[in-house]
């Protein structure tokens, strides 16, 4: 293993963050913060509680996956798409590096800068509303799992996109319905029953579930469920990324 080299490319991703501190930070946090006093004020002053957690605090695990994913997605898929639109990834595959090398520091940053964001907005949460976490482990557990499976799913779309219209197509188009649509700001038990199926097809759903568990000790579905959808994604996104490289899908034209 080539330490230096993943921590060449981990550093000098992390450094665009300080670049980009507005954007990367700021940004992300005024956003959930707006979404605590719209949500949590106007519609919470309707829905006093929800499986008898005060509404504002409900959201908190919704509002923090949101950003969550769109973050992981955002910084590896601009990570690794802007070296290919400038040409220097050839520099690094022509690197005596292997590809795993080469994923640890790309995914590696995004998931570090998603984390580091994700802490933040839950510090934030604590200003607005009393959070109680009853299942620390699992809470980080959800956090790990999602910040770095996610970053995964950004370095194949980064590949994937060949301009930068496509780097937000799939974050804007599908990863924020899809957590809209997945309990983030209600239960499913709240939906008619063919609705509550036709939700049950959403992968967002046992991630939020899954992470709203580790605070409140309530689900929409199982936590074993919950910690295997996000265990098999990340097969998934592994077993993509393996193909990827060992065929040079988009990366050696």
């Amino acid at each position: 293993m080539n330490f230096e080299a993943v921590k060449s490319i981990y550093l000098f991703e992390m450094a665009r963050m300080k670049r980009t501190l507005l954007q990367s930070v700021i940004s992300p946090v005024l956003s959930t913060s707006l979404y605590f006093i719209v949500f949590g004020a106007a519609i919470g002053s309707r829905i006093e509680e929800i499986d008898g957690i005060q509404y504002g605090a409900f959201i908190v695990p919704g509002l923090m996956m949101l950003t969550l994913l769109q973050n992981s997605i955002s910084n590896a898929s601009f990570g690794i798409y802007f070296p290919k639109f400038i040409g220097t990834i050839y520099e690094v595959l022509s690197a005596p590096i292997s590809f795993l090398e080469i994923v640890l520091g790309y995914v590696g940053a995004a998931a570090t800068k998603s984390l580091i964001l994700g802490l933040i907005i839950l510090a934030t949460a604590h200003l607005f509303v009393p959070i109680e976490i009853k299942h620390p482990f699992w809470m980080l557990f959800f956090l790990v799992m999602t910040a770095v499976t996610f970053s995964l799913f950004g370095f194949i779309i980064g590949i994937w996109a060949d301009n930068f219209e496509k780097l937000q197509l799939v974050p804007l188009l599908v990863i924020t319905p899809l957590v809209f649509l997945g309990g983030s700001f209600y239960s499913v038990e709240m939906l008619p029953e063919f609705w509550q199926k036709v939700t049950l097809a959403n992968p967002v759903l046992y991630l939020i579930s899954g992470f709203r568990w580790s605070f409140y000790e309530t689900s929409d579905v199982g936590i074993g469920v919950s910690i295997a959808m996000i265990t098999f994604f990340l097969a998934l996104c592994l077993a993509v990324i393996w193909w990827i490289f060992r065929t040079g899908y988009r990366l050696k034209t």
